[in-house]
């Protein structure tokens, strides 16, 4: 497998932040993410949960992904969140990018997701989700990896 710290290191957590673009309204939105990548179990299931919060709103977004059958460059994943339910996908590896898309066809929900590795083990982060009321949004990012604190 590629050696990418993000996703692929097990109980590891990542910060991140970025900017949300919705075309519904002029302004882009500011965020902060947390991710908490879990060791794979017995079943060869990478989980990871994500925490978004918008700048300026309290409510977090909570996303629990799946990541299975991991094959040579690629791999199954499963999103679940409270507004959409379980969305499945599939995902690309290679040597600078982890990525995937999702598609929901009975609700007209389809996006994508790509992680670019950066020298210095950050990762440049960029999405599109549009559903078929031709609503869109657009999210980058960056993300690292959360320093342990010493004592």
């Amino acid at each position: 497998m590629f050696k990418h710290l993000f996703i692929f290191s097990p109980t590891q957590s990542w910060l991140g932040e970025g900017v949300i673009k919705l075309n519904m309204i002029a302004e882009e939105l500011g965020f902060f993410t947390r991710w908490r990548v879990l060791p794979k179990n017995e079943e060869g299931r990478i989980e990871c949960i994500q925490e978004i919060q918008v700048k300026g709103l309290s409510d977090i977004v909570h996303n629990q992904f799946t990541l299975f059958d991991f094959s040579s460059g690629s791999f199954s994943l499963e999103l679940e969140n409270q507004a959409l339910g379980k969305v499945n996908g599939k995902g690309v590896v290679n040597e600078n990018l982890i990525g995937w898309e999702l598609k929901l066809d009975d609700m007209g929900f389809e996006g994508f997701e790509f992680y670019e590795k950066q020298p210095d083990n950050s990762y440049l982060m960029q999405a599109e989700y549009a559903t078929a009321d031709q609503f869109r949004t657009v999210i980058h990012g960056r993300i690292w990896q959360q320093m342990e604190q010493k004592e």
